[in-house]
């Protein structure tokens, strides 16, 4: 399954950026954000890897994160690994005006067993997560607040 979801930000792109590669600031935006472990490689660059878990509903999900390209703000590929999922997400950022930003992601998914089926049955379902991530990064990076 692959889509592509994009969204306005109003801020200024060097703040964009800088509150996207924050750490710290993953915990107030991403919804069921626990911890982010650091694996290997120079944290946040190309080729780092970092073991982050989340909490969906009544289950907690590690996922493998591997930047396997780091060109910001031309494009970031991320590489997401967890149980019957391999996600690809290509992220994009482009000045459209002083104070606003153009945020764009292609995702793709490949998925085994029962989540492929998931997949060809409700992949609005996939789409509404990630743009309701995209929404979520929009609202921390033009406020700087958590949504927590």
């Amino acid at each position: 399954m692959k889509y592509q979801i994009e969204t306005t930000i109003s801020q200024n792109i060097n703040l964009v950026l800088e509150r996207f590669q924050d750490p710290e600031g993953i915990k107030k935006w991403q919804r069921g954000f626990i911890s982010l472990e650091h694996l290997s490689g120079t944290p946040g660059e190309t080729g780092s890897k970092s073991k982050l878990k989340f909490r969906q509903g009544k289950r907690n999900m590690e996922v493998i994160e591997t930047i396997t390209t780091k060109q910001l703000p031309e494009k970031l590929i991320t590489i997401y690994e967890t149980k019957g999922v391999w996600n690809e997400v290509i992220t994009r950022f482009k000045k459209i005006e002083n104070e606003k930003t153009l945020h764009t992601s292609e995702i793709t998914f490949k998925m085994k067993g029962m989540l492929k089926i998931m997949g060809w049955i409700m992949p609005g379902m996939f789409k509404k997560q990630s743009k309701q991530y995209m929404d979520d990064f929009k609202y921390y990076a033009e406020t700087g607040s958590s949504l927590f």
